[in-house]
C-alpha cells in the first residue's frame, strides 16, 4: 500500500480560512457506503440521517493555548514551543521551533514568571522540556499561550472559541476535533428530543494525529501516541446501544480512534491510557456504524483511516466531487458523513 494511493488534487483556494458564520450551516457532503451514492446537504440536516437510539461519540477533548513563543536566554533568539503531552511534574513532550537551535540545556525565556529547559530529544524529533514558573501553570499558559491553528490557516481567529467544540471540556489539546466545530448545542438538544443518544470520550490531540506521513509504504508508518479516556458512563452507553443492535456514530476520526484503542470484541471497556492506534485499508471496525468527519489532507493518516471505513475508491471519489462543487477543506472546512 503505497503513499500516493491516497493523493488527491485540491486547489489551494479551497482550504477554508475562516469558519462560516453559524457552525451547522457548513455543507454537509453524505456518502452511503453499501453503494457509493453522494447527497449534498447542510450539517442541519444531519438529524435527517439518524434514527432514534442511535448514539453519537463525541470527543470532549478542550484545546489549550499550547503555542508559546519566547526567545532563547543565552541568544535571545525567537524560539517557538508547541505542547503536546503533559508528562511527570512539570515536564511536558514539545515540538519546538526552530528545532536546530534546542538543544538539550537549552533555556528559553517566555515571560518573566514562565520559562524552560530542555532535557532530552525524543525519537519523534520533539523535545521533553521542564517548565519553571512563579503562580499556577494553567494561568500563566492562558496569559502567553495562542491557539495553535494548523499552518494551512494564514489568519488569526477573531473569536477563539469558534476553535472549540461546543461541547469541550477536558483540557489537553493541542488541535481541535475539528468534525465536531459543526455542532451547536441547539442542534445537540434537536437531537436529544429525537432520541438520538451521546457519549463523550476523550483523546487528546497531538503530534500522533496530524504527523505527516514520510514513508512510501504507508504500513511502515509508526503512529506517535496520544492520551484517551473513557468512562464508565459512557462505556455503558455505547455498549447498550450495540448489545440492542443501534447505530454508534463516530463524531471525528479521533472517537473512532479511541473507540476502536478500547475495543474488546464487540464491548468497549471503560479505561484510560495512551493510544498509538494506526488505521488504513484492510483494518477490520469493531465499534462504529456511521462516521462524521471532515475532509483531511491529502497522504494524510486521517485520509487513510476514513478510507478504511468507507474504501479507498468510493472516498476518493466522494473528494472529487466536493472539490468539483466547492466544498471548503480542513479544519474551518465542510463536513462529511459517511453511513
Amino acid at each position: 500500500m503505497q503513499l500516493g494511493d491516497f493523493d488527491y488534487h485540491l486547489p489551494e483556494e479551497l482550504i477554508a480560512q475562516y469558519p462560516v458564520p453559524e457552525r451547522d450551516h457548513s455543507r454537509l457532503l453524505v456518502l452511503n457506503r453499501a453503494d457509493g451514492a453522494i447527497s449534498h446537504r447542510r450539517f442541519f440536516d444531519l438529524p435527517d440521517y439518524l434514527l432514534p437510539g442511535d448514539t453519537l461519540v463525541f470527543n470532549n477533548t478542550k484545546v489549550i493555548p499550547a503555542r508559546l513563543i519566547g526567545m532563547k536566554a543565552d541568544t535571545g533568539g525567537k524560539i517557538e514551543v508547541l505542547l503536546l503531552n503533559r508528562l511527570e511534574g512539570n515536564q511536558w513532550e514539545t515540538l519546538v521551533k526552530p528545532g536546530r537551535k534546542a538543544r538539550p540545556g537549552t533555556v528559553i525565556r517566555f515571560g518573566d514568571d514562565l520559562s524552560c529547559e530542555i532535557l532530552e530529544v525524543t525519537d519523534f524529533g520533539g523535545r521533553i522540556v521542564r517548565f519553571i514558573f512563579d503562580g499556577i501553570f494553567e494561568e500563566i499558559l492562558d496569559r502567553l499561550g495562542e491557539t495553535p491553528l494548523p499552518p494551512y490557516i494564514r489568519s488569526r481567529v477573531a473569536d477563539k472559541e469558534r476553535y472549540q467544540t461546543v461541547y469541550a471540556k477536558e483540557d489537553g489539546s493541542a488541535a481541535a476535533p475539528t468534525a465536531g466545530l459543526h455542532f451547536t448545542n441547539e442542534l445537540l438538544v434537536n437531537l436529544k428530543e429525537r432520541g438520538i443518544k451521546s457519549a463523550f470520550v476523550t483523546l487528546h490531540v497531538g503530534l500522533g494525529t496530524f504527523r505527516p506521513v514520510n514513508v512510501e509504504d504507508v504500513t511502515s508508518h509508526v503512529m506517535h501516541r496520544e492520551y484517551y479516556s473513557i468512562s464508565e458512563e459512557a462505556a455503558a452507553v455505547i455498549n447498550e446501544t450495540r448489545h440492542r443492535g443501534g447505530r454508534v456514530i463516530a463524531v471525528g476520526t479521533t472517537s473512532v480512534r479511541t473507540l476502536e484503542t478500547a475495543a474488546t470484541g464487540d464491548s468497549i471497556s471503560a479505561n484510560s491510557g495512551w493510544t498509538d492506534i494506526f488505521i488504513y485499508p484492510g483494518y477490520k471496525f469493531k465499534m462504529i456504524d456511521g462516521l462524521i468527519t471532515n475532509f483531511h489532507l491529502p497522504k494524510s493518516t486521517l485520509l487513510m483511516l476514513v478510507s478504511a471505513f468507507a474504501g479507498k475508491e468510493r472516498v476518493l471519489a466522494a473528494y472529487r466531487e466536493a472539490v468539483s462543487e466547492h466544498y471548503r477543506f480542513f479544519s474551518f472546512g465542510d463536513a462529511m458523513f459517511i453511513i
